[in-house]
């Protein structure tokens, strides 16, 4: 009866010979629905079961737009510092290092140069894995940057937001990025260089008090959730109840603060369409 006694102690099984199932397999969408991780990626990360817009970086984006995804990054080494020597549950410098080293993101926003469809477009995307897509002094400081390439050099630009505001760390140098960022959009403006911004959920607090809104198209992914307070307080505050959908894309379109709704494997054309348009050339 030997058979079910172990003769040996211990897992002599070595690491790279185990077969542990790989993680990421599948995901589930909000409303329950199920799909290889494989096949949502074919899919630009839109669920193919109930069109779920799944959020994605910069990288993803940046493969979307950008012509066989070839761009050059502008100020990829640019960090934040701790000027006040924040500390909450942990300190700021901690943070900052805990975060970079684990997304392998320098901060909450990167900015890339390239063509989307054989014209050159500048494109600051925001990454909500960085400190939920917080604004702190680099983010308005790459973004300006970014308009100053486009002005310089006369190309489009592009915002893509994803952000829960400005990033409390860095306290008011953080809230004087809405007014850095605004003025330099009125530079581009002056300009006459298109201003294309792409709202994606979410886009909310200083980040919709500024950029997000001033573009010369405003658009937004379906569903996306934008707004400047986020539901619960607003619903304090007013002391009321809050409309259906109050705050997804759909309901800010349909009160006036987004010009159209674009799906994402439509996102390329319809960005391209729109600098077309605003510049009076050839429809590419």
């Amino acid at each position: 009866m030997a058979w079910f006694k172990r003769k040996e102690k211990g897992i002599t099984t070595a690491t790279e010979d185990k077969k542990d199932v790989p993680k990421g397999l599948w995901y589930k969408s909000p409303t329950g629905k199920i799909i290889d991780t494989d096949e949502l990626a074919r899919n630009l990360w839109v669920s193919p079961e109930d069109d779920f817009h799944v959020r994605i970086g910069s990288k993803e984006y940046f493969e979307i737009l950008f012509d066989n995804n070839e761009f050059k990054e502008l100020d990829a080494k640019m960090t934040s510092k701790d000027p006040l020597n924040f500390v909450d549950t942990k300190k700021y410098s901690d943070r900052l290092k805990d975060v970079i080293n684990k997304t392998g993101l320098n901060d909450a926003v990167r900015t890339g140069v390239g063509k989307s469809k054989g014209k050159d477009l500048v494109v600051c995307c925001m990454d909500f894995a960085f400190i939920g897509g917080s604004m702190g002094a680099v983010v308005g400081e790459k973004i300006s940057r970014g308009i100053d390439y486009s002005i310089k050099n006369n190309v489009p630009f592009v915002m893509i937001s994803k952000s829960g505001g400005a990033r409390m760390m860095e306290a008011a140098l953080s809230l004087m990025q809405l007014a850095k960022t605004s003025a330099k959009l009125a530079q581009l403006a002056e300009a006459k260089i298109p201003y294309i911004s792409l709202c994606t959920d979410p886009t909310t607090g200083g980040t919709t008090a500024s950029y997000a809104m001033l573009g010369d198209i405003n658009i937004s992914e379906p569903g996306a959730l934008i707004g400047f307070a986020g539901p619960r307080v607003v619903r304090d505050t007013t002391g009321k109840d809050l409309p259906e959908g109050f705050q997804t894309a759909e309901f800010v379109l349909d009160h006036g603060f987004l010009d159209f709704i674009a799906h994402r494997k439509e996102l390329k054309n319809k960005i391209n369409l729109y600098i077309d348009l605003i510049l009076n050339q050839e429809i590419r």
